[in-house]
């Protein structure tokens, strides 16, 4: 959860539910298996992690293979119980997408944590980053293009090692 300052809030934030009303973004992250995002996104801190699913699934770019055509959709999705909805099943299903989500009620977490904590690193590279560990821009795509940079460094670190 990023904090913007109350008194100059800015595009695309949102009173955080768990911060006492403070004005805030967040930001959504899908990874590949190793760490490396493949898209980001940013939302207001009061919306369902959910509702941001759909387009950041939408905007994971094409993906050059060894062999054959360029991949435009992952194999398979991972994510938690936040992502239990019909709809969201159904539309990564239409698109081919096999998902992984745990159910609500039924199954628990644990077992995604072995797939989890790349995503939870990757979100802990973002946040050593100053720009986005608290947010100063009012315009939400400025905001969202720091990310970006600092998702494309992430990625430049990670492929010269």
């Amino acid at each position: 959860m990023i904090q913007g300052h109350e008194d100059d809030n800015g595009d695309l934030t949102g009173p955080n539910p768990v911060d006492r009303g403070k004005y805030g973004s967040k930001i959504h992250l899908i990874t590949e298996r190793t760490g490396l995002p493949l898209s980001v996104g940013i939302s207001g801190a009061n919306l369902h992690d959910s509702q941001a699913l759909v387009p950041l699934v939408q905007g994971i770019p094409p993906i050059r293979s060894r062999r054959g055509p360029r991949r435009r959709k992952p194999n398979k999705l991972h994510a938690d119980k936040g992502y239990d909805y019909s709809h969201l099943r159904r539309r990564l299903r239409e698109r081919g997408i096999q998902q992984r989500i745990a159910r609500k009620g039924i199954e628990s977490s644990q077992r995604l944590g072995r797939h989890r904590w790349t995503v939870e690193r990757t979100m802990s590279w973002l946040a050593g980053c100053r720009r986005l560990h608290r947010r100063y821009e009012r315009k939400a795509d400025h905001f969202l293009a720091f990310a970006s940079i600092a998702c494309t460094l992430i990625c430049y670190r990670r492929l010269t090692k």
